[in-house]
């Protein structure tokens, strides 16, 4: 059991070597942005459902609009420079499977698997 400010350093000293890593850190500090530094975080499945803001799974939530829309926002997040430059400003596709908003739904799906984890520690 944390407490919002306590998982808000435990995050940002959390370490993250690539530029997907780093979107994930940046993912997870705006999942918990809005709730209060003193509120308990157990890492329960009713906070999964409290970080999810009423979406039944995270590719509800990328997709409904709850994070970023645009594929030029997700992908300047999750790209290293290099990678931003091939995708074309996020005019490509990430990869054949996915478009930029079900890459944001994995991110973000890692990113409350990181705040649950580091609550539970």
């Amino acid at each position: 059991m944390k407490t919002i400010k306590q998982l808000r350093e435990a995050i940002k000293n959390s370490p993250a070597r690539s530029a997907w890593d780093k979107g994930i850190k940046l993912y997870a500090l705006e999942l918990i942005e809005e709730l209060p530094d003193d509120q308990e975080f157990y890492g329960s499945p009713a906070d999964k459902k409290e970080l999810l803001n009423g979406a039944e799974n995270w590719e509800q939530y990328s997709w409904a609009g709850c994070s970023f829309i645009y594929d030029q926002d997700i992908a300047e997040r999750l790209c290293s420079p290099s990678e931003y430059r091939r995708s074309r400003g996020g005019e490509r596709r990430p990869n054949a499977r996915e478009s930029w908003l079900d890459a944001q739904a994995r991110a973000l799906y890692q990113a409350a698997a990181l705040i649950l984890r580091l609550a539970k520690s």
